[in-house]
């Protein structure tokens, strides 16, 4: 704890610098927790406080660090870790206690269950994304579809819903991501009143098996073309198909570029976080994925000089994934030299769908010009 000893007045001054004053474990000092909370350091960054009362536990951060453990304040319930983090990260954790998994009781942000958001006091905010806590339970679609694809397989529920009384399609990948963890609903209700963003029919699409289905593999394209917009047009949900946005992240933001580039008629607008253009077919068999050639397969797609001047593709990535920056940055400029329209940005995060919530609404947008 940076030189601190747990006895004497420095029991008192422990957490003061993070605005907690009083002994750690007293109820006075409970009382006043909250958190995380980060103090800035010298040498630019952050150092930030988390605190779990309880017994011995770990900081699990999605995508960014490898777990930190907790220290234990002498022989109090008081257990701590003093986390050094970059300028600028918006962040996914959750404690772990004995194998099973916990969100931050102190920490008003929730992703789900299980999960909290982190931010340093410089990440861009996100407008438009409401506060969720862990004991949740965020409102569903009112139209609900029973999707039984002949091309994929087996039965899927897709939720629509109308924003601003709908408009073009716009197909959420991982659908039910931001259906149960992340208030995309009622993000792009609150961006589309503010007038950031057009109205939109929103198209939430589960994934059964990710790494199948957003593999560069016509299969999924084609049930959505021949199986998924029909269903949606008989929905009776007001939409416009002949203008249809796909979103996409990781795996999702792959899926969403091959389609561009093999379904040209039915994709021209994408909005891509963080795509996995590291992907090859033989990326299942290394233990390196992001290791392989720069760009992967799209990236080989690409300089075979498709035309793309349909194109509107909106990329994004976090700043704090340094193995994907080299196969985003080879994509996006590939992308541009074949004619798309292409926006590309960095987001304030690691591969953690909490630091695209922002580009996904601001990316949309763009691509529907």
């Amino acid at each position: 704890m940076r030189g601190r000893t747990a006895d004497g007045e420095a029991a008192f001054a422990a957490f003061e610098e993070f605005g907690l004053p009083g002994e750690p474990g007293s109820d006075a000092f409970w009382a006043a927790a909250g958190g995380p909370v980060s103090v800035p350091t010298e040498d630019g960054g952050w150092v930030t406080l988390f605190l779990w009362r309880g017994c011995e536990a770990s900081i699990d951060f999605e995508n960014w660090s490898e777990p930190v453990p907790l220290r234990r304040w002498a022989d109090t319930d008081c257990w701590y870790a003093e986390v050094r983090m970059p300028e600028r990260l918006r962040v996914t954790y959750r404690f772990l206690v004995d194998g099973d998994a916990y969100a931050d009781p102190f920490n008003p942000v929730g992703a789900g269950a299980e999960q909290s958001i982190a931010a340093t006091p410089d990440a861009p905010a996100q407008p438009h994304w409401p506060v969720v806590g862990a004991d949740d339970v965020l409102p569903l679609p009112r139209v609900r579809l029973r999707w039984a694809s002949d091309r994929l397989g087996g039965r899927r529920t897709v939720r629509v819903h109308p924003v601003g009384g709908g408009g073009p399609l716009v197909l959420l990948l991982d659908g039910d991501d931001w259906l149960h963890l992340h208030p995309a609903m009622a993000a792009f209700d609150s961006a589309a009143a503010a007038g950031d963003l057009p109205p939109v029919t929103l198209v939430f699409l589960p994934a059964k098996d990710r790494r199948t289905e957003f593999a560069c593999r016509p299969a999924l394209w084609q049930a959505v073309r021949d199986e998924l917009l029909p269903l949606v047009a008989e929905s009776g949900v007001p939409a416009d198909p002949d203008r249809l946005v796909v979103a996409g992240q990781s795996l999702g933001g792959l899926s969403a570029l091959y389609a561009a580039l093999e379904f040209p008629e039915l994709v021209s607008r994408v909005a891509c976080q963080s795509g996995s253009f590291w992907w090859t077919p033989a990326a299942g068999d290394v233990p390196d994925l992001e290791g392989g050639p720069v760009g992967g397969h799209l990236a080989a797609r690409l300089r075979e000089g498709p035309d793309l001047s349909g194109l509107r593709v909106a990329f994004d990535v976090g700043e704090h994934e340094p193995p994907m920056l080299p196969h985003c940055a080879l994509v996006e400029s590939l992308t541009e030299r074949c004619g798309a329209t292409v926006r590309a940005s960095r987001s304030a995060s690691g591969h953690d769908r909490a630091g695209w919530r922002h580009a996904l609404l601001r990316d949309v947008a763009w691509a529907l010009g």
